[in-house]
């Protein structure tokens, strides 16, 4: 029974301190992007707008949920709380220190598996909306996902090849021996990084990769017919997904609770913000890629840089003592 409060109170704690550390990247998006354009950004709600996450949140709350006529009224309603409960469970199997973590032996299947049906919940509102829009949306979304998932999982192989486990405790072990930044030897771990940074952006529906909700083509895509609060769990579900997907590739390719000095879960966190920083500046640098350019850059380009850097990072492993 007391083992059963403990991994409930960890679980509130968890959750609780993602959906916090989500709601503070939102405001520090609204920032960066700010300076980026020469803007202020959030400054009244709060001192320097801190509290402008919460205001937000609070005025989703208020304003009226609709639900189209002719909807699937079931997976219109439940589509976006599964959105979050996918983008949350993923974080359950990232190894936050040395002493915590699940210790799967296989624990970056279900790293992959939760990322990639991430996009079920989204087809579901695209299609429960019965709107051309949101259809449109719901389909480029899966287009999408399956596509991407092919390279973001070769590129996930290169560390499971060098550390010769699945397990993420295992793949951060391995990198010690490379110190703080264990981005493997340069190549192929560097250019593994890099291509799994980009599907990240893809897996996340972040722009140059955003075309299932193109508000320029598709009004707003999937969320045309959302609003209230069930807009919020979508918009919340990518912010989540895009900071628990920072935080998994910190534990592939950065060492993850490794540091030169006590390791520990603040070297998770700062590697994790970086990583965060980065997607959100290049969310805010560059332009959205059509449809055709988006398929024509994973299966042209990205599919088979994967693959050789899958063969060498195989072949580096039967050389490696």
């Amino acid at each position: 029974m007391m083992a059963l409060l403990m991994g409930g109170l960890v679980g509130v704690v968890a959750l609780t301190s993602i959906l916090t550390a989500t709601a503070l990247g939102i405001w520090f998006e609204r920032k960066l992007s700010a300076r980026m354009q020469t803007r202020l950004g959030p400054t009244i709600v709060g001192p320097f707008g801190l509290l402008q996450p919460i205001a937000d949140f609070l005025k989703l709350l208020q304003k009226e949920t609709l639900i189209p006529d002719g909807a699937d009224r079931l997976l219109f309603v439940v589509a976006g709380p599964f959105c979050i409960f996918l983008a949350l469970a993923t974080a359950a199997f990232v190894p936050i220190s040395p002493d915590t973590g699940l210790g799967l032996d296989s624990g970056l299947i279900f790293v992959v598996a939760f990322g990639a049906i991430t996009v079920i919940p989204i087809w579901m509102a695209g299609w429960a909306s019965r709107n051309k829009w949101a259809l449109l949306g719901g389909m480029r979304a899966v287009a999408q996902a399956v596509s991407y998932a092919v390279p973001l999982v070769l590129a996930a192989l290169v560390p499971v090849l060098l550390a010769g486990t699945l397990s993420l405790d295992g793949i951060v072990a391995a990198q010690q021996g490379f110190h703080w930044f264990a981005l493997w030897p340069t190549f192929p771990g560097l250019p593994a990084f890099v291509l799994y940074l980009g599907c990240l952006l893809a897996e996340a529906n972040r722009i140059p990769f955003d075309i299932p909700e193109a508000e320029s083509e598709l009004v707003a895509g999937i969320t045309t017919e959302y609003t209230g609060m069930r807009f919020g769990f979508f918009y919340l579900a990518e912010y989540v997904h895009t900071l628990v997907g920072s935080a998994v590739a910190a534990t592939l390719f950065l060492g993850g609770w490794d540091g030169p000095i006590a390791p520990g879960l603040h070297w998770l966190v700062a590697k994790t913000l970086v990583l965060y920083t980065v997607i959100y500046w290049i969310r805010w640098s560059f332009l959205r890629l059509r449809a055709d350019q988006l398929m024509s850059l994973c299966w042209r380009y990205l599919v088979p840089a994967g693959l050789g850097l899958v063969f060498a990072a195989a072949a580096l492993a039967q050389v490696m003592p």
